[in-house]
This record gives structure tokens, sequence and C-alpha cells, in this order.
């Protein structure tokens, strides 16, 4: 009896090659939480570019802005766990979507939500509008994925089709994405160089028979940054540059810890009741589709990249009415964007050759617990690291008591 179409997999010349561990296998405890952790890392930076953008046009301020990304996170970590769970069960992190942002800018600059003199009023009342086009527009995902029809139309797109689409939504955000590395291009344009290195011509070099910078090369590349822009910070080389090069370069300008709450725990309806308008919804509802071809081709690529079998088309519906429940979740926690399969975090598996599922429950827990108490972990992490720098300082450069001192003000700059 022949195999159904869907039921074959991948022919061995087309599998990833050296990879280690695959859906179902599951590296050691330690690996796998620091491998979850740098899935957490990537999630954050791409996460809080779509709050970064948003929330200032709603008028919203820091604070609204870092309660957001605490928002974005938590659902983030609901939907990859009930995916992973109950979707498709693929190590597939679902996270924000940039192909909400087009439609979203459209209702920001509405004229009914321009006319409000109170920046806050203007935000609350703009994010109450987003999350009842967001609540509204899911049910085209759920309807689509639970009724089998996604999974029947899915057969007719090619990658000839979806490749395109998933092209044109990535070169659109160009423009916001690349030019930021410019703002600051000391630590921006070395960021890629270092990470380039460990993951391209460094993967090879093994600690104890770990390939540790290929496994580890987001994570290595970021810390390394992090430092060397922590110590530009604290020994003075932005004391005397515009403003605006502060804002980019400088390691405690964000504001996202002084003005975070110590411990918040998001809840559905949180900044009030939705408001639902035909107009919003529809302008969602084509965003809805684009995430839709985008969601689907990553389910493919992660199939793939975890050496699983490429998911039938019940499967495929399957996971698309989980998303399309994200959706749902998105607008009633109100995140300020809906949800789509992270391509970023897919591209991470191919990097560090770790496909299993394991995996990405672990940076779940991470996206639940770790960012919505990120004060108390900021807290804990900068004063044990500014002892840590002061200590490598005064062997090499002596003076510890100078370098504890600036490390210790800069605490009181993070923390204000």
């Amino acid at each position: 009896m022949a195999s159904k179409p869907e039921e074959i997999g991948f022919p061995p010349l087309d599998q990833l090659a050296g990879l280690e561990y695959c859906i179902d296998s599951n590296p050691p405890w330690p690996e796998a939480i620091m491998l979850g952790f740098q899935h957490y890392i990537v999630m954050l930076g791409t996460t809080v570019m779509i709050p970064t953008i948003l929330v200032p046009q709603m008028g919203g301020d820091d604070g609204d802005k870092a309660r957001v990304i605490q928002t974005l996170l938590f659902v983030a970590g609901i939907n990859t766990l009930l995916q992973s769970l109950f979707g498709t069960r693929l190590p597939a992190v679902i996270g924000g979507s940039y192909a909400f942002l087009i439609p979203i800018m459209t209702i920001i600059s509405s004229s009914s939500l321009q006319n409000f003199d109170d920046d806050e009023e203007r935000f609350l009342h703009t994010m109450r509008s987003v999350q009842g086009a967001l609540i509204a527009s899911s049910s085209l995902q759920i309807i689509l994925g639970y009724s089998g029809l996604w999974g029947i139309l899915s057969r007719f797109l090619s990658p000839l089709g979806s490749t395109p689409v998933i092209a044109l939504v990535g070169l659109g955000l160009y423009e916001l994405g690349f030019p930021g590395v410019a703002k600051c291009v000391e630590v921006g344009l070395l960021e890629l160089l270092v990470l380039a290195a460990f993951s391209l011509y460094l993967r090879h070099i093994k600690l104890r028979s770990l390939p540790i910078f290929e496994r580890f090369s987001i994570l290595l590349s970021v810390v390394i940054l992090w430092t060397f822009d922590y110590l530009l910070t604290v020994s003075g080389a932005y004391k005397h540059v515009p403003h605006k090069t502060k804002l980019h370069c400088r390691a405690d300008k964000a504001d996202l810890i002084s003005t975070a709450p110590w411990i918040k725990v998001p809840y559905p309806l949180q900044w009030g009741s939705p408001i639902f308008d035909a107009g919003h919804t529809f302008a969602i509802m084509a965003s809805v589709f684009v995430s839709l071809v985008e969601s689907t081709g990553a389910f493919f690529a992660v199939s793939r990249l975890a050496s699983a079998t490429p998911p039938p088309a019940y499967v495929l519906s399957r996971g698309i009415g989980w998303q399309g429940i994200g959706i749902l979740l998105d607008g009633l926690f109100g995140t300020g964007t809906g949800s789509t399969v992270s391509v970023e975090n897919a591209g991470l598996l191919g990097i560090t050759r770790v496909g299993s599922r394991r995996v990405v429950q672990i940076s779940t827990g991470f996206m639940l617990f770790f960012l919505n108490t990120w004060k108390v972990w900021c807290s804990v992490c900068i004063n044990s690291f500014s002892y840590f720098l002061s200590y490598l300082l005064h062997t090499f450069w002596g003076s510890h008591c100078h370098w504890h001192f600036l490390f210790t003000v800069h605490k009181h700059e993070l923390f204000a």
C-alpha cells in the first residue's frame, strides 16, 4: 500500500546536515536551559522593537512601553506552550508579528483617535481599539484552522507563492531594522561581525566535546557586546556626545528597567474594555491572512530543521487554529499586535542544530516568569555583574574602589 503524500518525509539528502538533537531527543538539562534562554533572548530582541515603534505613536510613555513588552512576552510564552503541546507540536516559537504593524499604524492615525488632549487617554483608547480589531479578526484563523479549510488550501500554496509574501513583509521592515544598527555603529556592526564569526568560522571549536560557539553563538555575542557597551557607558565614553547618540548607544537610556514595575502579571482586559469597529477589523484581517501564509511556511521550515515529518494537512490546520486562539489572547490581554511563528527563532534552530521541543518549552518559562519580575532579576544580575567587572578591572588596571564606585552610580541611574 502506497504511503499518502503528506506522510512522506524529506529525502535523506534534504535533511539538515549535522543535526545533533531532533524534535524528540533532548540535550542534557544544563545545556537545554541555556539553549532555552538563548531562544528567549532572540525572542526578546525581536519583540521589543514592536512596542518601541507603536507605543510612542499611540501616546504612551516609557512605562506604558515596558508594560506592553511584558504583556507581549507573557502572551507569547502562553501561545508557544499551547502550540508545542496541542498545536503542531513542533519546536516553533510564537511571537509578535510585524505583519500587523501597517494596519495598526492606520488605526493609530485615524481621526477618531487623534482628538484626545491627554496622551495617556489616547494611548488607552487606541489600545482598546486595537484589542477589539484583534479579537474580531482572530475568528478568521480559528474558522480556517479548525474547519480544516486551511489544510486543504495549503496544498495549493507552493513555495513560489508564499516566499514573495514573506519576503515583502521582511523587506518592508528593512527601513525600521537595519538603520537602527547604524545609529550606534560601534556596537551594532560589531555585534553582527562577532555573531558571524562565532556561527560561521568558530563553530567547529569544542569545549569538552561541546561546540560552544555553534551552540551558543547568539548568547555569547550578546553578552560580549553588552559588556562592551556597559564599559563604554560607565567609563564616560558617551558623556560629551549628542543627545541622540546617548539614547541609541548608552546602556542606561532605554528607561525600560526604571519605569517597569517590580512585579507585573498581565491579565485580560487590563487596558479596559475592547472597542469594536468594522473598518479596523477588516484592516487587521488582511494581516491575519499574511500571518497565515508566513506561519505555514515557517511550520514547514521548523519541521525540516527539527528533522520531523512535514506536518500533514490536519496537523497544519490544528496549528493554525491554535494560532487563531493566540491572536484572540493577544486581543484579550492587549499586546498591541497579533502573533505568528517567529522566523528568527526558526533560524536559530538551524544555527544551533538543536531541534528539541523541550528546549522551546523551557524558553516559555523565561517568557512567562522572567520578564514579569525583570526588575528584581536585573537588580540581582547587575549587582553581581558590577562586582565581577570591578574585580576584573582591578586585576588588570587597578583601582578597584574607583571602578566599583562607577558601577554603583550606574546602578542607581538604572533603577532610579
